[in-house]
């Protein structure tokens, strides 16, 4: 399957995914406020057994074949240090 990844230029570590080039009236209009201006960064061939970076291939692939986008969003970050206050608390 073609896809094509978009850059956020407000988000720089959120990626939209398109099935088709510049296909943007797919996206909600809330998702276009978030990501604001997007920008074309690369395009490839996905496959189910072609393992991506972020994302699950085969769940990139759904979201595609059933709206047309994937969003991938930075994992979480971790704040050991809030973490580390709780476990110690509970000792």
């Amino acid at each position: 399957m073609k896809c094509y990844i978009y850059r956020s230029k407000k988000k720089p570590d959120n990626y939209v995914y398109l099935n088709k080039k510049d296909n943007f009236d797919v996206l909600p209009e809330e998702l276009k406020k978030v990501t604001g201006e997007i920008e074309l960064s690369f395009e490839f061939t996905l496959s189910e057994d072609k393992p991506l970076a972020r994302e699950d291939s085969k769940k990139v692939m759904a979201n595609l074949q059933k709206q047309g986008y994937h969003l991938q969003v930075p994992p979480p970050i971790n704040n050991y240090l809030d973490e580390f206050k709780l476990t110690n608390k509970k000792q």
